[in-house]
């Protein structure tokens, strides 16, 4: 059967110094799965990024099958709201992918216009337990869970015998991720382990970046600051740290967790939106109440403590990502998009 043209409309931004997103990743497998993807936009302007969206749509709209939108509960919700209106106008089958940890209070805030948008789906793309139970519980039905994927042979196991109180926090700068607070529990360790360090990867977003240069310059911390990473550089880079920890505010499934959990690093992550989805306290990985820098130190200080605890949860969080793995996902956009 010939496959499908798609259209996916997201924001396509590593070309402007940010971190690898989803449309990015995702448009890329489908095309080696023989699907032919139009991708838009890159534009780093938000007004600009949006007319070439609009444009984009109006250039292909004759010839794609499925429109896919990724859905986000910020600023960019109005992008989804709006190429979902044109969609519904000129009777396109759109495809929202939904991104944001913080959609379901979106639901709440714009009922009326997200009623519209997601009934009007062909269906709605739910990456994680916790946004498809949110959307079920606000009377949203036409849902299917299709996670979001790594190629796992990309990201070796690691096993660490000895847990060094070496942390590695793998966001964007911005202060949904909370990376000051990573900062904080290095400021912790060090009073009980004066060899603890810290490398932040990731790019500048709104500021956070330097808020965080401007504090360990202050202290003299002992903070690495990477700056954007490709994949393959992160995955080696994560080689020199013992535990990732991961301190946002609001989330759903992060890519960079997932990708932690296939390496063998052992995770501390705030307990916020999908992330008890995807974590099970004690098992796969160690969760703890958001903004509790104490709790933090308590836990990394447990799998410095207790390699062994450390190491099996380790590999089961590996065992657990293999579901997340490519291989296995794609077969569910192919049924998805035949």
């Amino acid at each position: 059967m010939k496959r499908k043209n798609i259209l996916y409309v997201g924001n396509a931004l590593s070309s402007s110094g940010n971190t690898l997103t989803h449309i990015e990743s995702l448009s890329q497998d489908l095309r080696f799965e023989g699907y032919n993807v139009v991708v838009t936009s890159n534009k780093k302007n938000k007004i600009l990024r949006m007319v070439a969206m609009i444009v984009t749509f109006f250039r292909e709209y004759n010839s794609v099958d499925y429109v896919l939108i990724d859905t986000y509960s910020t600023t960019n919700f109005w992008y989804a709201v709006i190429i979902g209106h044109l969609c519904r106008m000129y009777n396109k089958s759109y495809i929202p992918i939904l991104h944001g940890g913080n959609l379901p209070s979106r639901l709440e805030k714009n009922s009326k216009v997200s009623r519209k948008f997601f009934d009007g789906a062909h269906i709605n793309v739910a990456p994680s337990d916790y946004l498809l139970n949110a959307f079920v519980k606000a009377k949203f039905f036409k849902l299917i869970k299709i996670p979001n994927s790594i190629r796992l042979s990309l990201y070796p196991f690691h096993t660490r015998k000895i847990l060094r109180p070496k942390l590695l926090w793998v966001r964007s700068f911005t202060e949904i991720y909370n990376p000051m607070m990573a900062i904080y529990i290095l400021e912790e360790l060090l009073k009980i382990y004066p060899e603890a360090s810290l490398s932040m990867v990731g790019p500048e977003k709104d500021g956070s970046l330097e808020k965080c240069k401007a504090y360990i310059a202050a202290k003299k911390l002992p903070v690495n600051f990477t700056g954007k990473l490709s994949k393959k550089d992160w995955v080696l880079h994560s080689l020199n740290s013992d535990i990732f920890i991961n301190t946002t505010n609001y989330d759903n499934t992060p890519v960079s967790v997932i990708e932690a959990m296939a390496l063998g690093l052992p995770i501390v992550s705030t307990n916020v939106g999908g992330i008890p989805f995807l974590i099970n306290n004690s098992e796969d990985g160690i969760l703890v109440p958001r903004d509790n820098v104490m709790e933090f130190k308590k836990s990394i200080e447990f799998l410095i403590k207790n390699p062994t605890d450390a190491y099996v949860i380790a590999k089961k969080a590996r065992s657990k990502v293999e579901a997340y793995d490519w291989e296995r996902v794609k077969e569910l956009w192919n049924r998805l998009l035949y």
